[in-house]
């Protein structure tokens, strides 16, 4: 087996302006009591200009005035880490994140699907360079040597036991990610190396340091199993922005819709299913507003989801100002996706009807696209029926003489007495069971113009026609 480790340096910063329509701007992370603030974390521009993590607030706010500051969140933290382990599980069904900052996925059985580890390691790279969140990536043959390896080398990949036994032995204590802080307690008695602690003898370290350090070298150097809490996907989507001031604008809510949306169909490609319903809830200081966004399939687009969810936020009025967005999708159905042919003739800007028909429904209504079917009742009037939704199957329709393909609201009387009949009649009887009787002779007529329609008259009858219909 061969482990590939993310680790993840910049998780609760790059989750913060993953979400900025300016990242670039000076920002910084603060942590601590009211009157002990700290810096957690800053991006770049902050740090050009002197700051750096653990720094006072009020010497940071000296240093440079002007730079933002947001509350660091470790409930966001751990959301998002669970986020990207979701992801990774979309390339791996072996997915651990059991270690903080960092994500552990088995990839040699995923060759087959993904290609060579190069080009492996490059679509994971592509990946996460989209979704926003930096990153150093090491392949070795056990999970904790991945682990302890992404920390020396980005793009260091070992894939045979000797080699990486031989690297290990080379690695800082201080940066084996040893348990507690046995790290430091060895650098401080003169150990520098894996290599000087493995040559200790085992009895001794045991006394000093206990088993869990013997066990940690074992499982780091391939010498013993080593079981991983794996992650196992929740059956929900259930995400939230803050937008740290107050909205009143649909305009300003796209931005962060866009990336909700996004990372609602990661989430669906993890779990290679669809959403067919979803809301969009406009937090406020008091209450929300809820947006349904329903579809009649499921769909995993993100083009077309968030054009849907768009169009639907602009058609409702914002009552107050919104301080957060959430995304939450409980119902998330199997996506069976469109078939095509291999040669589409289609112009590249020509638009499938699944997306057509939900960009309809969000412009014009949910009840002004739908399907027809035929009925039972055999008076024209009432012979067919709405469908929406693809699960729903229509009927075949019974063998009929010919039915015009504009049926008119109303019967009308004919003018023209000159009429030709092409054939008929049809005697149609029907409707004593709701009052609404109908006796009817129908026949396809020809009027002079040379226009063929559907008329109707009084069974046995030659006079008072009636118009029903008209043949294209």
């Amino acid at each position: 087996m061969l482990w590939a480790c993310i680790l993840l340096p910049h998780l609760a910063l790059d989750a913060v302006l993953r979400r900025l329509p300016d990242p670039e701007a000076p920002l910084a992370l603060v942590e601590g009591p009211a009157q002990l603030r700290r810096l957690h974390a800053v991006n770049e521009t902050a740090a050009q200009h002197g700051l750096v993590p653990g720094m006072r607030l009020s010497a940071a706010h000296a240093l440079m005035a002007q730079v933002r500051t947001l509350d660091y969140d470790a409930q966001a933290e751990a959301h998002w880490h669970r986020f990207l382990a979701a992801w990774a599980y979309r390339h791996s069904s072996l997915v651990s994140q059991q270690w903080a900052h960092a994500i552990v996925l088995e990839v040699q059985a995923s060759f087959q699907l993904f290609g060579p580890w190069p080009r492996f390691e490059r679509r994971l790279r592509e990946e996460l360079n989209a979704l926003g969140f930096r990153h150093r990536i090491a392949l070795a043959p056990t999970p904790r040597a991945a682990r302890v390896l992404v920390g020396l080398r980005d793009g260091l990949a070992i894939t045979q036991l000797a080699p990486m036994r031989a690297m290990l032995d080379k690695v800082p204590v201080r940066r084996a990610a040893l348990p507690d802080d046995a790290g430091e307690r060895l650098q401080r008695m003169g150990i520098g190396s894996l290599a000087a602690l493995r040559a200790l003898p085992a009895d001794g370290v045991r006394r000093r340091f206990g088993g869990p350090l013997l066990e940690h070298l074992r499982k780091l150097y391939g010498e013993t199993d080593d079981p991983l809490t794996c992650y196992t996907p929740p059956d929900h989507f259930d995400a939230r922005v803050e937008m740290g001031y107050e909205v009143e604008t649909h305009t300003a809510l796209l931005f962060p819709l866009r990336r909700l949306v996004g990372d609602l169909c990661t989430y669906l490609s993890v779990r290679d299913g669809g959403v067919q319903r979803f809301v969009v809830r406009l937090e406020h200081e008091q209450g929300h507003t809820d947006v349904d966004v329903g579809l009649l399939a499921a769909e995993r687009s993100p083009s077309m989801l968030f054009e849907l969810s768009r169009n639907r936020l602009e058609r409702v009025e914002i009552p107050q100002p919104v301080v957060a967005l959430r995304l939450l999708a409980k119902h998330l159905p199997p996506f069976v996706p469109a078939t095509r042919d291999l040669f589409d003739q289609r112009p590249q800007q020509a638009m499938d009807w699944p997306h057509l028909r939900e960009r309809l429904r969000a412009r014009l209504g949910d009840d002004a696209v739908y399907r027809l079917a035929t009925g039972d009742d055999p008076r024209p009037e009432r012979a067919w029926r709405r469908l929406t939704g693809d699960a729903v199957s229509a009927d075949i329709a019974p063998q009929r003489p010919p039915r015009p393909t504009w049926l008119l609201p109303q019967p009308v009387p004919m003018r023209d007495t000159r009429l030709r009949i092409i054939s008929g009649p049809e005697r149609l009887e029907s409707g004593w069971w709701d009052g609404d009787d109908a006796r009817r002779d129908y026949y396809v007529v020809e009027t002079v113009q040379g226009q063929r329609g559907w008329a109707f008259v009084a069974p046995g009858e030659q006079q008072g026609w009636m118009l029903h219909g008209w043949f294209a």
